[in-house]
C-alpha cells in the first residue's frame, strides 16, 4: 500500500524476483527501445460512417429495473420547484417572492438549528486541533478524543470496520437495552449504515430470492415513504401494499394484512413486512395492543419484520407512546420473542434533523448466526459509513450526562426543538380542517400531516375541460 510509511523491503524483493517479466509505466512505454519491444504509433481512421459515434448506455439498452424506479420526495414537482427558484433568482417576476420546499424532512434547510454539543464533538474529530484552544467545553473534547483514538491513526479520515467503530457500536447497545427497559442488545448485532436509507436497502437485498424462483414480496404501507416502492422496483421485487386505516388515526388492520398478503401469492412469495412507526407520511403512533396483534400475525406468516422506527423521538399526542418492535415481541413471550427482526434508526430525524451527516444503524434481532455472517459480508462491500456520521451518532446515543458542562444546554435545545415540533403538529392540524374540502387525523408523531382533498365535482370537470385532468 503506498499510503504506508512502513513499506516492506521484503515486497521490493517480490517485485525483482519475479522472472520474465517487463514492468514498463503506460506513459514510457512508446520511449522503450530494445530488441523484443520496438516504439510504434498507432494509427486510427474515422470513417465518415463512424462519425455519429453510438452510445453503449441509452434509454434503449438501459435495464428495464432503473427506468422503472419512482422516488416522488425528489420526483417531478421537487425539479419543477427547483426550476422556479432559479427563475426567482433571474429576476423573473413571479406571484410570490421564494419557494418553500416541504418534499422531505429537511429540518436544516427549513431553519432548524443545529445541536451544540454534536457539532462540536464533530467539529473537532474533524479538526483535532480544535482540543487546544479554551472554546470548547471539557466534556466534548473528551467525548472527541475517546472517538479518535478509536479511529486508525487517531483520524476520521481512515476507514472504520464495515459495520462501523466498535465503541459507538457498544454506545448504541447501550442506548438500546436503556430504550427497552433492559432487554439485553449485542453491539454485534448493530451495523452502523449511511443514513437509515443504507440500512433498509441492505436488508431488503438480504431478503431477495434466486432468479429462478418467485420473486420475493415485500409488504409496504399505503401511503409510504418513497424509498420501499423505488427499492422494490430497483431490485425486481414485487410491492404488496397494505392500505392503513384512515377513520381509525391510521392505524393497521390485521383484516387488511390477511387480504393484501392473500392476493401476492400468485405472483410472489412474501418475505417481510415494512412497518413506520411513528408513521411517515401519515403520522400515526401505533398503540401497543395494535404492534402485539401485528407481531403475532407476522409470525404466523413467518415474516421477517422491518422496522422503520427513524421517528422514535418524535412522539406529541397525549397519551401516546413509542414502543420498538423488538420491545413487543421479547414481552409477548415465548414463540413470538423468537420473530425475526430489523429496526432503524437515524440522525436525519428526531430532534438532531442531521441529515447531512448520513448518519444511521440498524439492529438485526434473532438473525441466523450463518445468515448473520453473510450479511457482514454484504456490508463489507459498502466499506464502510461515514466516520464523522458515525460521531454524530455517538453523540446523540451518548449524550451529555446530569451534572457535565455541556448537559444543560444540551437539553434545552432538545427539549426545545421537541417543543416546537409539537406545537407545529396541532397548528397544522387545526389550520388544514379549517379548509373546506380537506380533513386531516391528528398528527401524533414523526413529520408529516397527510390530509385527505375532496376536490369538488364542478373543479373535476374544469380539470376535464382543459385537459388537465385524464
Amino acid at each position: 500500500m503506498l499510503c504506508n510509511n512502513n513499506v516492506s523491503i521484503n515486497a521490493i524483493r517480490l517485485f525483482s524476483s519475479l522472472q520474465n517479466k517487463i514492468f514498463v509505466p503506460v506513459a514510457t512505454l512508446t520511449q522503450t527501445t530494445n530488441n523484443n519491444l520496438k516504439s510504434t504509433k498507432p494509427e486510427f481512421k474515422i470513417s465518415e460512417s463512424d462519425s455519429k459515434i453510438q452510445k453503449c448506455l441509452t434509454m434503449e439498452t438501459l435495464c428495464s429495473t432503473v427506468k422503472n424506479v419512482q422516488y416522488a420526495v425528489r420526483g417531478k414537482v421537487v425539479i419543477r420547484a427547483a426550476e422556479l427558484e432559479k427563475e426567482l433568482k433571474n429576476g423573473v417576476s413571479k406571484p410570490f417572492e421564494r419557494v418553500i420546499r416541504a418534499n422531505i424532512g429537511d429540518c436544516h434547510a427549513t431553519g432548524q438549528k443545529p445541536i451544540t454539543f454534536l457539532r462540536q464533538v464533530m467539529a473537532i474529530c474533524a479538526y483535532p486541533d480544535l482540543l487546544e484552544i479554551s472554546d470548547f467545553p471539557q466534556d466534548a473534547k473528551e467525548k472527541a478524543k475517546e472517538l479518535l483514538n478509536a479511529c486508525g491513526g487517531g483520524s476520521v479520515g481512515a476507514y472504520t470496520d464495515s459495520a462501523g467503530l466498535d465503541i459507538v457500536r457498544k454506545h448504541i447497545a447501550e442506548f438500546i437495552k436503556n430504550r427497552d427497559g433492559g432487554i439485553s442488545c449485542d453491539p454485534d448485532n448493530i451495523f452502523l449504515t449511511t443514513g437509515a436509507s443504507g440500512g433498509i436497502k441492505i436488508m431488503m437485498k438480504m431478503l431477495l430470492n434466486d432468479p429462478n424462483l418467485k420473486p420475493a414480496g415485500f409488504m409496504i404501507p399505503i401511503p409510504q415513504y418513497p424509498l420501499y416502492s423505488a427499492t422494490i422496483s430497483e431490485y425486481n421485487a414485487e410491492k404488496i401494499g397494505y392500505y392503513l386505516d384512515e377513520d381509525n388515526n391510521w392505524s393497521l388492520s390485521i383484516e387488511e394484512l390477511e387480504r393484501s398478503y392473500q392476493e401476492s401469492l400468485k405472483r410472489c412469495q412474501p418475505k417481510a413486512i415494512c412497518i413506520i412507526n411513528p408513521g411517515n407520511p401519515t403520522g400515526q403512533v401505533l398503540s401497543l395492543e395494535n404492534m402485539q396483534q401485528i407481531v403475532k400475525w407476522a409470525y404466523d406468516k413467518r415474516l421477517f419484520i422491518l422496522a422503520d422506527e427513524v421517528y422514535q423521538d418524535n412522539v406529541y399526542a397525549e397519551g401516546m407512546k413509542f414502543h420498538s418492535f423488538k420491545k413487543v415481541a421479547a414481552e409477548l413471550g415465548y414463540p413470538y420473542s423468537q420473530i425475526e427482526i430489523a429496526s432503524f434508526y437515524s440522525t436525519s430525524k428526531g430532534f438532531m434533523g442531521e441529515c447531512g451527516a448520513r448518519a444511521g444503524y440498524f439492529e438485526v434481532v434473532n438473525m441466523d448466526e450463518d445468515v448473520k455472517a453473510e450479511l457482514k459480508k454484504l456490508s463489507s462491500a459498502q466499506l464502510c459509513s461515514s466516520v464523522l456520521g458515525q460521531v454524530c451518532m455517538d453523540t446523540i446515543v451518548n449524550p451529555p450526562k446530569p451534572g457535565e458542562p455541556s448537559y444543560e444546554l444540551f437539553m434545552k435545545e432538545k427539549q426545545g426543538v421537541l417543543s416546537s415540533l409539537k406545537e407545529k403538529a396541532q397548528l397544522v392540524t387545526e389550520l388544514l380542517n379549517k379548509i373546506d374540502g380537506i380533513k386531516c387525523n391528528p398528527v401524533q408523531g414523526a413529520m408529516y400531516a397527510f390530509p385527505q382533498i375532496t376536490i369538488p365535482p364542478k373543479a373535476i370537470q374544469h380539470a376535464k375541460v382543459t385537459k388537465i385532468y385524464h
